[in-house]
C-alpha cells in the first residue's frame, strides 16, 4: 500500500464522515479511527498475519485412531483399536432414518459395507445420503436425530475390518 492510497482512504473517511475504518490486504493492516471525546485519532499499520487460501479446507485423514470408549470395549490382544470417522462434508441437519418414523439405517453394533447409507443431511432442502467409506462395525454415533451438523463434524466411527 502507497501513501497516496492512505490519503485516499483518509479523505474518504473525512467525506463520508465515518468513525472508525479498518483494511487489511496483502498483510498490511491500516485501521483510522476519527478523534471523539476521550478519543485520540489512530493511524496504525501493522503486519497481519499471513494466512493460508481460503479457497478449500484441508480434507481431514480418512482412519483417525481412537482409544476404545470404555475398558469393556477393549480387544484382549491388547491390538491397537482403528476406528474410521466418518465427518460432515456440509453443513445441515442430521437424519438417522429417510423419513420420521421409519428405521434408523445404522445402529451401533451393527455391520456396515463400503457404499451402505449412513444418515441423511439435508442442507438447503436437498437431502444428501452419506455412505460409509469403510467396511465395519459402528461403534458410535456422535449426534443425535435432528440436530445441525457443521462441516468436518463427527458423525460416526466404525471399527475398520
Amino acid at each position: 500500500m502507497e501513501f497516496e492510497d492512505i490519503e485516499r482512504i483518509l479523505e474518504l473517511v473525512r467525506q463520508h464522515d465515518l468513525m472508525e475504518f479498518e483494511l487489511e490486504r496483502d498483510g498490511l493492516k491500516l485501521r483510522v479511527r476519527k478523534a471523539g471525546p476521550g478519543l485520540p485519532p489512530v493511524v496504525a499499520q501493522a503486519p497481519a498475519p499471513v494466512l493460508a487460501s481460503p479457497s478449500a479446507p484441508p480434507e481431514p485423514p480418512p482412519l483417525t485412531p481412537m482409544p476404545p470408549a470404555s475398558a469393556e470395549s477393549a480387544e484382549p490382544d491388547d491390538a491397537p483399536l482403528e476406528l474410521a470417522v466418518v465427518k460432515s462434508p456440509i453443513v445441515g441437519t442430521f437424519y438417522r432414518a429417510a423419513e420420521p418414523g421409519a428405521a434408523s439405517f445404522v445402529e451401533i453394533g451393527q455391520q456396515v459395507k463400503k457404499d451402505q447409507v449412513l444418515c441423511i443431511i439435508e442442507a438447503m432442502k436437498l437431502m444428501n445420503e452419506i455412505t460409509s467409506e469403510y467396511d465395519g462395525e459402528i461403534v458410535s454415533i456422535y449426534v443425535e436425530n435432528g440436530k445441525p451438523v457443521q462441516y468436518g463434524e463427527r458423525l460416526f466411527a466404525i471399527k475398520t475390518e
